[in-house]
């Protein structure tokens, strides 16, 4: 849009100001400036003279006259975007209050800012066995070394994200939370640990940080381009974590050619009518359901009716038994935490025994490739209250997948890769929920319960001539294909290189024909391939480095970002001891330099992990 003088009531060098201005606006800039000029109007007289005071640019409209307003840093940590998904949500509504918020990332602060912070919300998320976000390694060593100052003056409160499955659960969160306050940090409130289904937890955790940081400033109204921006907000973000939108599948087809082990499929999701955008390297969560012939064997095992009414949040509405135990809560993963609740709740004596004895390692073996249907059954729980019983289980979480298309080269749908989990214990067959639920249960024309989570730590470079090295064997490739797929249609000149593995060239060979195109058009620079299982030796991603070792250290050198997506326990560590080795052998570098080296990179944004 550009101004004019002849349509306009500004004077020339007016207009110049304003058509340069406007086009450096980003969107919330604008709503922001709609909303202070909507309060301005409403505070000065009609008529304003030259001198008029106006209120100072500095300070939301509506909060100048309520004195100086609470200041609080939200931080977070966070390896999928969960963490910062929550912590955005906190600071927008920190910000209607009328208090002056700095949202930043582990990654991104400066620890000797620490010291001078008056109010701090921590949202944090825990790895694997108990270790940090990628993001938050750093300042993780640093508040938790000698240089980390004293906070007398600081007020705190974490939110620890985890899953209850591990034995870590929120070790992370746990671990600032008594950091602050052994370096004299004051709490809000108590931490509060969240589940995979933290919504609720979230929200009741803010509203008790919020009543507290009120006591400290008088009520302030909220500010007009708050106002309107929250309004746009609900426009436009109809459909997400909380708001699931039902995707129509288009597509659903194995991938995995006959006599492989493996079962792999290609899903292609309508997003039409969702004004739901994604990203490469963002994913795509899935409300799954449960199995319907699970649900009926722990109906007819407990003798539960089907449509007895269950609360299904703290808000108390209710469904249907048969329908909370279909779609809200989670009855296939045994952890120990609900052991404990249920041994508390039957007084099972046997039960009791199991947990009384302290052994972790028999806890972890019982827990291990059982559900809820096992634990009823190996225990004789009978004459269970289903109300109360349903109560002690967690909901039933999402599960996500890596995006396997660039919007950009397909404008309202999305491509999932999805591969299933299909095992036998305890004389039982086993399926993964969502994964069986994509491949038996849902077909072309029917739909998934869908949202986009946003993941802005695996992220292709702003530059798009930056060389990339992408490693994901498995159904690890989905989000390279994405990159690939992006890069593309950018026409994207920076250097690319792909590792991909998997049991066998003529079955696993994912997206064979796109990768051959790619190659040949020159999309793709490089492909490194590793079919363990087509030889007596097995061949992993990690040996195909290692045998590139001289040319990879040289796109390091070069600036290249290196990308990791799959299992963590195994290859993820695995490709890490490799970097390092190449390190060492290319670079001259000892263990603690290439570790170094390494840690740099990941500060620098140029090496990345999608690991699960």
């Amino acid at each position: 849009m550009q101004f004019q003088v002849n349509n306009s009531p500004f004077n020339q060098e007016q207009v110049d100001l304003l058509n340069r201005l406007f086009p450096t606006l980003t969107e919330t800039q604008q709503i922001w400036l709609g909303g202070y000029l909507s309060a301005l109007q409403n505070t000065a007289p009609a008529a304003a003279s030259a001198d008029t005071e106006v209120l100072p640019l500095d300070l939301p409209a509506a909060a100048v006259t309520e004195g100086a307003p609470v200041e609080v840093t939200v931080l977070f940590g966070s390896q999928t975007g969960n963490c910062q998904e929550v912590a955005t949500k906190v600071s927008g509504k920190l910000e209607e209050k009328g208090m002056k918020v700095t949202l930043v990332s582990t990654a991104d602060f400066k620890p000797n800012k620490l010291k001078s912070l008056e109010n701090l919300l921590v949202v944090i998320s825990t790895q694997g066995e108990g270790d940090p976000p990628d993001t938050a390694i750093q300042f993780h060593e640093f508040l938790h070394g000698r240089r980390a100052p004293k906070l007398e003056a600081l007020n705190f409160s974490v939110l620890a994200l985890g899953d209850s499955s591990y034995e870590f659960f929120c070790e992370t969160g746990k671990q600032f939370d008594e950091r602050l306050a052994e370096l004299g940090g004051k709490r809000i409130i108590d931490r509060v640990d969240c589940d995979l289904d933290y919504d609720e937890d979230a929200e009741e955790w803010l509203e008790n940080v919020l009543n507290k940081l009120a006591a400290s400033q008088e009520a302030t109204p909220v500010p007009a381009a708050a106002e309107a921006a929250a309004t746009i907000e609900a426009k436009t973000a109809t459909f997400s974590r909380t708001n699931p939108f039902e995707a129509e599948i288009y597509e659903n087809l194995k991938m995995n050619g006959r006599g492989s082990n493996k079962e792999t499929y290609h899903m292609e999701l309508s997003l039409e009518g969702s004004n739901l955008e994604y990203e490469p390297g963002d994913s795509i969560g899935i409300y799954p359901e449960n199995d319907p012939v699970i649900v009926d064997e722990l109906m007819k095992e407990t003798g539960w009716a089907p449509d007895e009414l269950i609360p299904v949040n703290k808000k108390g509405d209710e469904v249907p038994l048969l329908e909370a135990l279909q779609k809200t809560y989670e009855i296939t993963v045994l952890t120990k935490p609900l052991l404990k609740k249920v041994a508390e709740f039957t007084q099972n004596p046997g039960l009791q025994l199991l947990l009384d004895q302290e052994n972790d390692e028999a806890v972890k073996e019982y827990v291990y490739g059982r559900d809820l249907l096992d634990l009823i059954r190996d225990y004789k729980l009978k004459d269970l209250p289903a109300k109360e019983f349903i109560a002690l289980l967690r909901k039933m979480p999402p599960r996500l997948y890596s995006v396997a298309s660039s919007y950009k080269a397909n404008p309202e749908e999305v491509h999932l890769t999805v591969g299933t989990v299909r095992y036998q214990t305890y004389g039982r067959e086993r399926n993964g929920v969502c994964s069986v639920q994509c491949a038996d249960r849902r077909e072309p024309g029917q739909s998934l319960s869908i949202y986009v989570h946003k993941n802005p730590n695996f992220k292709l470079p702003a530059d798009p001539d930056k060389p990339i090295i992408m490693i994901g064997p498995g159904t690890g490739i989905a989000p390279f294909r994405s990159f690939v797929e992006e890069r593309e249609m950018m026409e994207a000149k920076g250097k690319s290189w792909l590792f991909f593995g998997d049991q066998h060239f003529v079955t696993d060979f994912l997206y064979q024909t796109d990768w051959q195109r790619w190659l040949k058009d020159g999309t793709l620079t490089k492909m490194d391939v590793a079919f363990s299982r087509d030889k007596a030796e097995k061949v992993y991603v990690q040996h195909r480095m290692l045998a590139q070792s001289k040319e990879l250290f040289e796109w390091l050198q070069d600036g290249a970002v290196v990308y990791v997506c799959g299992d963590e326990k195994n290859m993820a560590s695995d490709v890490h001891d490799t970097l390092v080795t190449i390190l060492e052998r290319e670079g001259n570098l000892n263990t603690e330099e290439a570790h170094r080296y390494l840690a740099e990179m990941q500060q620098e944004k140029r090496y990345q992990r999608d690991v699960y």
